[in-house]
């Protein structure tokens, strides 16, 4: 069992910080610290379990208000970053 456990400083977004946890592949775990605490809680509801290449292609290129991305967004990069890290270690 692989277990991930990492935390993100997200940029641009109201977010101060997301902590996420992966095992095996899945999303368990999804923390935003800062922000729209509903919209938040809805978010790690709905990506519970699922596989974190499904979760990017959810939520990349999500745009908030003005602004050109958003906290769902800005998780999907931390998600992108997490699966070139498990890429590189299985080379």
């Amino acid at each position: 069992m692989t277990v991930i456990v990492k935390s993100y400083k997200p940029k641009d977004v109201c977010c101060k910080n997301i902590q996420v946890v992966i095992e095996n592949n899945k999303i368990k775990d999804v923390i935003f610290l800062g922000g729209c605490n509903g919209n938040a809680k809805g978010i790690t509801s709905l990506i519970i379990d699922m596989n974190i290449e499904d979760v990017v292609n959810k939520l990349e290129n999500i745009k908030c208000g003005g602004k050109n991305t958003s906290c769902p967004d800005q998780l999907a990069k931390m998600l992108k970053d997490i699966i070139k890290e498990i890429k590189n270690e299985n080379n």
